[in-house]
């Protein structure tokens, strides 16, 4: 069964930090872009990160730059979102997907069920 569980999200501070984790099952993330998005409520989804296959070329939404980076191990089977300086405006449910193509990083194919973020102090 083709899986993608993610894990890692919980309450911070403002400041503060997450590593957000997406294990994938069911079938190996090498030849798939990952990505990770999220949607607070009364929000549309956003595409906050995502990673090629191959060379792994990155893409971050403005609003994150410079604050958040992407990684994979293909080797695990796993990529990560780690987040640093997160603001109050970073709370959303994150979700990891993959998909074959690396961009736009928007509508890809495969998800997960989401791990809720919230800062605040």
């Amino acid at each position: 069964q083709v899986q993608l569980v993610e894990s890692g999200g919980g309450l911070v501070q403002p400041g503060g930090s997450l590593r957000l984790s997406c294990a994938a099952s069911g079938f190996t993330l090498d030849y798939y872009a990952i990505g990770w998005f999220r949607q607070a409520p009364g929000k549309e989804r956003e595409g906050v990160s995502c990673i090629s296959s191959s060379t792994g070329s990155t893409y971050y939404a403005d609003s994150v730059k410079g604050r958040f980076t992407i990684s994979r191990n293909n080797a695990k089977n796993t990529a990560y979102l780690q987040m640093n300086s997160l603001k109050p405006e970073d709370t959303a449910v994150y979700y990891c997907a993959t998909d074959l193509f690396f961009l736009p990083c928007s509508n890809y194919t495969t998800w997960g069920q989401g791990t809720q973020v919230t800062v605040s102090s």
